[in-house]
């Protein structure tokens, strides 16, 4: 069985808050609902769509493998089943850095994802970023999820 490393659903907030930088790239901003994480990735709009209101199931794991195997580093074609079956959109990276801000109960932890040059910014409880690993290889993995 995969053990994720991070598993929620977001709510899109808003789209590019800093303006349009690329054509077929948009910054989502998005904030999730179990555990109150926010949230801005880069997504190729051109291959997967984005609009706020939107939500979306998002899960962070360090293999595709259902076996919880770890990931070889290569693409094996063929019939075999793997956690990205599952989803719509999905995206190897690295984490790059992890830091802390704020004081006392109000101690937010930023987690640093770059998938190809596509960036991540996962902020919210420190006891989150605790299962991570600076230089740890990623997979994010994605699905819409029905407007409730």
């Amino acid at each position: 069985m995969v053990e994720t490393l991070f598993e929620d659903i977001f709510r899109v907030d808003q789209l590019d808050p800093d303006g349009k930088k690329f054509d077929k790239v948009n910054r989502v901003e998005a904030r999730s609902d179990q555990f109150d994480m926010y949230m801005q990735l880069d997504v190729n709009t051109e291959i997967y769509p984005m609009h706020v209101g939107e939500k979306f199931m998002m899960v962070l794991a360090t293999t595709l493998n259902l076996d919880g195997t770890p990931d070889s580093g290569f693409f094996s074609p063929g019939g075999r089943k793997s956690l990205a079956d599952k989803f719509e959109y999905v995206m190897h990276g690295k984490l790059y850095r992890i830091s802390e801000e704020g004081s006392g109960n109000n101690v937010k932890a930023d987690i640093y994802v770059s998938f190809g040059g596509l960036l991540m910014l996962l902020r919210g409880d420190p006891s989150i970023a605790a299962k991570f690993e600076l230089d740890q290889r990623l997979f994010i993995l994605m699905r819409k999820v029905d407007k409730a």
